[in-house]
């Protein structure tokens, strides 16, 4: 599997995302993915799926040192106080003695940026967790956090799939050496019988939804987390590595409309 690397931080770029991953089905999806080979696992303090998760990644032998562990605190929490005490619970859920990555979920209206980012780096000095880094945010907050701030932070995991334009924010990530995690990859299930896809995918003998997949995963500095809970879908999203695009392929994924952001909950902020 192809890493990005920065740091101590070695991620496999294609990863499970586990929201709206539940109860024992969520158990049972990250216990099938660690037998096939996933090593990267992505969850949330607000998916409310950790300790199903610290339960599998227990029950699966894998040493501890081979795995990647992404989890983020919610945006209800960004006190220094409220990040330790959430940071603090997601371990314990997870059986974890540290997080590999430790995200803010979403930026806060009115929050007081430099006073979380400086919680989340003392939770990185003190071996809480390997690196942190931001989620949902545009540019502007994103050159905050880099720029004034001068926070250590090595990620922006967005929205990002065929069918939405997020240049600005990889621009941005690739010029400060920053790399970027796509949730939604799959654009929610969208891409399934998405026309344009589907004729690409006829002639790769693929799915759509590898064909989208493979695209992410030949950008530089893109990792991918689609969530998958069947193990053929799991299997599927491994198998999108062999696809190899071509440069038609690619001319017609980039003419696609790209202004179908699909998660945009009441306290997001102004997208780029």
């Amino acid at each position: 599997m192809e890493k990005i690397t920065i740091g101590d931080l070695r991620m496999d770029r294609l990863g499970l995302g586990t929201f709206r991953l539940t109860g024992e089905a969520c158990r049972a999806a990250v216990a099938q993915a660690l037998a096939l080979g996933y090593r990267h696992i992505d969850t949330a303090e607000m998916y409310g799926n950790e300790a199903e998760i610290g339960a599998a990644i227990a029950e699966s032998g894998v040493p501890r040192g081979d795995l990647h562990v992404t989890s983020k605190v919610w945006w209800e929490h960004l006190t220094p106080d409220g990040i330790r005490r959430a940071a603090a619970a997601s371990l314990r859920a997870l059986r974890l003695d540290h997080l590999d990555l430790y995200l803010i979920h979403w930026p806060a209206p009115g929050m007081d940026l430099p006073a979380a980012l400086d919680a989340m780096t003392r939770l990185r000095e003190e071996g809480l967790t390997r690196a942190i880094g931001v989620s949902n945010f545009p540019t502007a907050l994103l050159r905050q956090a880099v720029e004034e701030v001068r926070a250590p932070i090595v990620c922006n995991q967005i929205e990002y799939h065929v069918l939405l334009d997020q240049s600005a924010v990889l621009s941005y990530a690739r010029a400060h050496g920053l790399f970027v995690t796509a949730y939604c990859p799959l654009a929610q299930g969208a891409l399934a019988e998405h026309p344009t896809l589907a004729e690409i995918a006829r002639k790769h003998g693929a799915s759509p939804a590898q064909i989208a997949l493979k695209w992410l995963l030949d950008q530089p500095g893109v990792a991918a987390i689609p969530k998958a809970g069947r193990r053929e879908s799991q299997e599927a999203n491994l198998a999108a590595w062999k696809i190899a695009l071509d440069d038609d392929d690619r001319a017609r994924i980039k003419a696609l409309p790209k202004n179908q952001r699909r998660v945009t909950p009441p306290f997001a902020p102004a997208w780029d």
